[in-house]
């Protein structure tokens, strides 16, 4: 049984500033948005028998409010932030970093108080190593003082449920993180596996800070996970953000959608 969510923050356009806009594709036009890469941004929420478990924190958006778009949609699905109690960060890039803290009234806080927040150590050493409009440096210091942060080194388990790697290749100590919860096997692997179609393409993305190892990666943690039945998330996807590998009656293979509805 599925017990992964996408908690879907929306569409953005992205140029050469790095600046994430919203775009809504029923009244935005691309053309509008010229030399700009156009993605989605679904963190997500797995729920285990110990608390939730969080898979990076999107931009952290919020409503007219001031509600964090992120505590809004885990309350939708019944339960509270204060329920999460990991959240495992891929890498500190700012679209995925953004809901690690709330702001609101003007205070700067941990969004979500019980929870432990994992991150590599060299991921976190490289964030803060010089300026790069990639990372916000002002989110970290919140997350360093509130006690709540956890340096990993390399690969290991978090608990009987949660191990990680490091497989590098979008940014230098980028980790991947494998969740058996439920039955179901998930895999995380942020950047280096954001959306479906990247594992049917042969390509080398610039963006990528070894664009040759994350292309390797992807066939890599296909092959391993449609023979082991694996469910995927996927972070940018524009389609399917949870999905797993089926074979069609020609011998070829597939990913099908698997989200709860």
């Amino acid at each position: 049984m599925i017990q992964a969510y996408s908690l879907y923050e929306g569409s953005f356009s992205v140029d050469a500033s790095k600046e994430f806009v919203p775009f809504d594709s029923r009244k935005d036009d691309p053309l509008s948005r010229k030399g700009s890469i156009f993605v989605h941004v679904h963190p997500f929420l797995i729920v285990a028998d110990d608390g939730l478990i969080l898979c990076d924190t999107g931009l952290g958006f919020t409503d007219e409010q001031g509600e964090l778009l992120l505590h809004q949609h885990i309350r939708q699905l019944g339960y509270e932030p204060e329920d999460v109690k990991y959240v495992l960060m891929s890498h500190l890039h700012k679209d995925h970093t953004g809901g690690m803290v709330d702001f609101k009234g003007g205070k700067a806080r941990i969004a979500f108080p019980n929870a432990e927040y994992y991150v590599q150590r060299g991921e976190w050493e490289y964030a803060f190593s010089g300026e790069n409009p990639s990372y916000k440096t002002e989110i970290f210091d919140v997350i360093q003082r509130s006690g709540n942060l956890v340096l990993l080194d390399g690969e290991g388990q978090i608990n009987h449920q949660i191990a990680y790697e490091v497989n590098g290749a979008h940014t230098p100590f980028h980790q991947a993180f494998h969740m058996h919860v439920g039955g179901e096997h998930y895999f995380f692997g942020g950047d280096v596996l954001p959306e479906p179609e990247e594992i049917f393409k042969n390509f080398i993305a610039k963006y990528d800070y070894d664009g040759r190892a994350a292309r390797d990666l992807r066939k890599q943690y296909w092959e391993e996970g449609r023979a082991d039945n694996w469910t995927y998330l996927f972070y940018h996807s524009k389609s399917i953000a949870i999905g797993k590998g089926e074979q069609r009656e020609d011998g070829s293979f597939r990913i099908v959608d698997v989200s709860v509805k």
